[in-house]
């Protein structure tokens, strides 16, 4: 699925919890019309009546009468709808929180400024998988995330499947989450953040189970080993210059802890938490000056020799 298929809305669910979610907001939006047209018209009507009717003292003392009725009447219904909407309300918190499964997928959600780390866990160490600003989930099966973040408050969002939820530092919650169909569905981070805060963004894509598992194996895998000499020479520019400072690659000496693991970077369909598509121009450009694509981010810029740059851009677009 390509990126202009990209789906973000809340009102087109495509999960039992955003499902529920949806359903609460059609209702209340449903109730809030009615109220706003019973509302006008019943203003219509009595501004009609006024002109029409002679301002007589028995008439006054009826209609003071009839209106002691009717706001009566009104609070009474409006003491009902609020609580019919409060039940509605926490049938849904209930509905969303309730989702376990043991053989859910365990996903770690980590957040940076301005990217998505993300971890596949698994109880053996070496088939845990570690990628960036992309989150993959098979369809029709339970994944719970747990979500954090390492500097500042930010807020996972993927509004097809969930709604919001903020990300504190030192503290971990979890987010049970499935997806009713395949699709490829666009998330943000909804707490300003920073000032990039715009440029953090992810995507999900939702697969069918054979399609994710594949798709897992293969990111369990190192990095393959280069196929060219350009290839070899941008490894080792990769690993003599400052990016294996901040950078793993699986497979290679660089195990840089701070800034995203590249092991399978060619296969991620973005770069700078989907601020960029991932071709080959925009990936030359991001190494020799990511600021001037997204000012402000963690990453320097790097001053290479321009068959440098082209070696490491041609190995980094071979890490499948």
């Amino acid at each position: 699925m390509s990126a202009s298929q990209t789906v973000q809305s809340v009102l087109h669910p495509n999960g039992s919890q955003s499902s529920a979610i949806a359903q609460l907001w059609w209702l209340m939006f449903a109730v809030c019309v009615m109220v706003f047209v019973i509302v006008v018209g019943m203003v219509i009507a009595a501004l009609v009546r006024g002109v029409q009717r002679r301002r007589q003292d028995a008439v006054a003392v009826t209609a003071a009468g009839t209106l002691t009725r009717v706001v009566s009447a009104a609070v009474a219904v409006t003491v009902v709808v609020l609580f019919g909407l409060l039940v509605a309300s926490v049938w849904t918190e209930s509905t969303v929180a309730s989702e376990r499964a043991s053989s859910a997928v365990t996903i770690a959600i980590v957040g940076h400024q301005w990217w998505w780390e993300v971890e596949y866990e698994d109880p053996i160490a070496d088939r845990q998988v570690t990628t960036a600003n992309e989150i993959h989930i098979p369809v029709k099966r339970p994944v719970v995330l747990k979500v954090t973040s390492r500097d500042v408050i930010h807020s996972f969002w993927a509004p097809n499947l969930h709604g919001k939820r903020d990300l504190i530092p030192g503290y971990t919650t979890a987010i049970w989450l499935d997806a009713d169909r395949a699709g490829l569905f666009r998330g943000q981070c909804a707490e300003f953040c920073g000032i990039q805060h715009a440029h953090m963004a992810f995507d999900v894509v939702a697969e069918p189970a054979a399609d994710f598992d594949r798709w897992l194996n293969g990111q369990r895998r190192p990095a393959d080993e280069p196929r060219s000499d350009e290839q070899r020479r941008g490894r080792d520019v990769f690993l003599t210059a400052r990016c294996a400072a901040c950078h793993r690659i699986r497979g290679t000496e660089a195990a840089g802890q701070v800034a995203p693991d590249l092991t399978h970077l060619a296969s991620r369909a973005t770069l700078g938490a989907a601020t960029l598509p991932n071709t080959r121009g925009h990936l030359a450009g991001w190494i020799a000056n990511s600021q001037a694509m997204k000012p402000g981010n963690q990453m320097p810029p790097n001053l290479l020799a321009a068959d440098d740059l082209l070696a490491l851009t041609a190995y980094l677009e071979s890490l499948r």
